[in-house]
């Protein structure tokens, strides 16, 4: 290198380095101090290792000190961040004092890291993310109040853990998690999930998409066009002034008891459709699901239908159940090909018109396409095989989500040779809702490159990793994700419930992790706003669950990091995500008070609070969050048949805007379920009982 060369070298290599040599270096002392003092200021929230000060920068009239990953962790707020500021400008010596100062850590400045939700002062440039289109997925018509400054219109996607999975090596179904304390992660994550988070999502007004059965009911009946196995449930047409006709393409079947390989049921039937009317002067077209129940119960109900490029966006279903009739409007310009969820209602066993689904092409614009397909009604237990032994069985043969199983393929070949096929395969025999995500999609029509991307060499990495490519599935074609093809459901954001595993010697506990990735995708969604609203949507969910727990359960309670790292979960969708890490499983002081039902009430409220303050901040909206249950309630005769019944409020000191306004008066007759509910202003509620009959309020 000449000289020359060395010298330009030698002045870029230098306006490269921050300037931190001479008499601007910040004293070893110094950043020990500051370490120390963020340190304390940490300890004060959250379980971390030491912080310290990595580097120091000046650029211009701003001296930057960059903190270890530790200080990321620390929950930053307005007022923490004031405070973090004045304390380290004490400790720097006199000469930065005419400098800017900026605390950095995680790549962004402490400021930059306090959640949009909880600013002051909103920043109006940021890009927030918020896909939702014209009309959510389901629209439920019957429910007697439509919750404001909630979760009307938004799409959450989101899953408990681990679940029953098929382990090739020991030829066996098994847990993916050990068993302790009489559970195990699989199953132990539900206990929130399934009776507590979900319906207080739903309550607030979202639609709730996961890729695991949410019904424990096990018994199942499938209704659907091209016929009912085992089962004498019928589908009917009733023709109006438009004609129901064959649809091109595929749709659902249900041609087996169980299903191997990639056999996808809804590539091997047909469904049907109607153009859509508008006035009440035409007659209406409606298709019918009767299904043949075995047993009396509370069944969830799915609809399937074909989404096609003029499908109508207000397909009007009807539940008929025990409890009444409740109406649901269904996008179908969204998630054709699959199981969508309507509700949970109580039906009778055998088949009545009483219990049914309709549907009809009444909607608001004509012209339209309305299609129908299957309707599931329950859980049902699990009903993918998984191959267990061989003889010289080969590999089965198969196109892109598409196969040819073996036993098909020996039909052909001469008998002497078919023993080289002879496969053996085995259910898990546990209940649907028990198993992981992986059979669940593979049972809800899911590509199986979503679910199975090592081709079905290992169904435990596979149920991991299809969770969030399945989110991106969902939201594929929408304008959370448009560059993908799926379902064109504009996903708001997804979350993982794990319960981590981990044991201390002592009685202390372990508590709540959140985890987050912002690196993936240039670190930004589709829509340009950064991968930074993940550790937003991180900070306030733990925030909430943490709180709430040391105000209720245990001062004690831990609060871990949150992490910034590469786990599949985190990093894969294209949606803001979280996944928690709520408390250990395995550790006696966690878990006593995790089997309790009210600290699971506790964190799943934290968690919807979590979400709806994100997602409110998202849509630039204030947040009102649900009431609490109300008590104290008495039941008084003031008539011959009249009663009159009564309750008090309870106040939530965790929420000033949970105050009850109004309230919901649910009422059940004789045999029949709980009806739509009645709004009522004030806390007390009368009415007349039909003589001889027993009601409940």
């Amino acid at each position: 290198m000449n000289v020359r060369l060395h010298f330009l070298f030698t002045l870029l290599t230098a306006s490269l380095i921050p300037q931190t040599g001479g008499a601007q270096e910040l004293p070893t002392d110094v950043r020990q101090e500051i370490g120390k003092f963020l340190d304390a200021t940490a300890r004060k929230e959250v379980s971390v290792g030491r912080i310290r000060i990595d580097s120091v920068a000046i650029e211009e009239n701003t001296l930057q000190l960059f903190a270890n990953m530790n200080c990321a962790y620390i929950p930053f707020r307005e007022d923490n961040v004031t405070e973090i500021y004045q304390g380290v400008q004490a400790l720097l010596p006199a000469e930065f004092s005419k400098y800017n100062l900026q605390i950095r850590t995680n790549k962004r400045s402490i400021e930059e890291l306090i959640p949009q939700a909880l600013r002051s002062k909103k920043d109006k440039k940021a890009k927030t993310f918020n896909p939702a289109g014209t009309k959510p997925l389901v629209t439920a018509l019957s429910t007697p109040y439509t919750p404001t400054n909630g979760l009307k219109n938004r799409h959450i996607a989101l899953w408990q853990s681990h679940g029953f999975y098929y382990e090739p090596k020991l030829t066996r179904w098994e847990w993916q998690r050990a068993r302790i304390f009489q559970t195990v992660e699989d199953l132990y994550t539900q206990s929130y999930v399934l009776p507590f988070l979900v319906p207080m999502l739903e309550n607030a007004g979202a639609n709730v998409l996961m890729p695991r059965e949410r019904d424990s009911q096990i018994a199942e009946v499938v209704v659907d066009n091209d016929g009912c196995l085992h089962s004498r449930s019928v589908y009917t047409e009733k023709i109006g002034d438009k004609n129901w006709m064959q649809g091109t393409g595929e749709g659902f079947a249900h041609l087996r008891d169980q299903y191997i390989n990639f056999e996808n049921p809804f590539r091997e039937g047909t469904f049907r459709t109607v153009e859509t009317v508008k006035g009440k002067k035409e007659k209406e077209s409606t298709a019918e699901w009767i299904p043949e129940l075995p047993s009396t119960g509370q069944y969830a109900v799915y609809v399937s239908y074909k989404s096609l490029p003029n499908s109508t966006d207000d397909a009007l279903y009807t539940v008929y159940h025990k409890g009444g009739v409740s109406q649901f409007k269904v996008n179908q310009q969204m998630g054709g090909g699959t199981w969508i969820y309507l509700g949970t209602f109580g039906f009778d066993a055998g088949k009545s018109n009483a219990c049914k689904v309709t549907l009809s092409n009444r909607s608001a614009k004509a012209g339209q396409i309305v299609t129908a397909d299957a309707v599931k009604i329950g859980g049902g237990m699990g009903n993918i095989a998984r191959r267990i032994s061989e003889e010289g069985a080969t590999d089965n043969l198969k196109s892109s989500d598409k196969t040819v199983n073996a036993s098909d393929a020996a039909k052909n070949i001469p008998a002497a040779y078919q023993p080289s096929y002879i496969t053996e395969y085995q259910k898990s025999g546990y209940p649907r809702f028990c198993e992981a995500a992986r059979y669940w999609m593979q049972w809800a029509g899911i590509p199986d490159s979503v679910y199975s991307e090592s081709h079905g060499k290992n169904d435990y990495t596979d149920d991991y990793k299809s969770r969030g490519i399945w989110v991106n599935y969902l939201a594929g074609g929408s304008a959370a994700n448009p560059t993908e093809k799926g379902l064109n459901i504009p996903v708001d954001l997804a979350f993982a419930f794990h319960s981590d595993a981990g044991t201390t010697l002592n009685d202390s506990i372990i508590g709540t992790l959140g985890i987050y990735q912002t690196d993936a995708y240039n670190g930004v969604f589709a829509n340009g706003a950064s991968r930074y609203l993940s550790h937003d949507l991180t900070d306030l969910i733990q925030s909430n669950i943490v709180r709430d727990i040391r105000t209720l359960y245990e001062p004690r309670w831990t609060r871990r990091g949150k992490w910034n790292q590469s786990y599949y979960e985190a990093r894969v969708p294209r949606v803001p995500t979280m996944l928690l890490e709520l408390l250990s499983h395995q550790n006696f002081a966690d878990m006593r008070y995790g089997i309790d039902p009210r600290f699971r009430f506790t964190v799943s409220r934290a968690i919807y609070k979590g979400m709806l303050q994100f997602l409110c901040s998202q849509y630039r909206m204030d947040y009102i969050v649900q009431p609490l249950p109300v008590d104290h309630m008495a039941l008084r005769m003031i008539g011959e048949n009249e009663i009159e019944l009564t309750w008090e409020a309870v106040n939530d000191p965790l929420e000033p805007t949970a105050a009850p306004e109004k309230y919901i008066v649910y009422t059940r007759i004789g045999n029949g379920d709980f009806d739509n509910g009645t709004v009522v202003d004030k806390n007390s509620y009368r009415t007349v009982l039909p003589a001889g009959i027993v009601c409940r309020l």
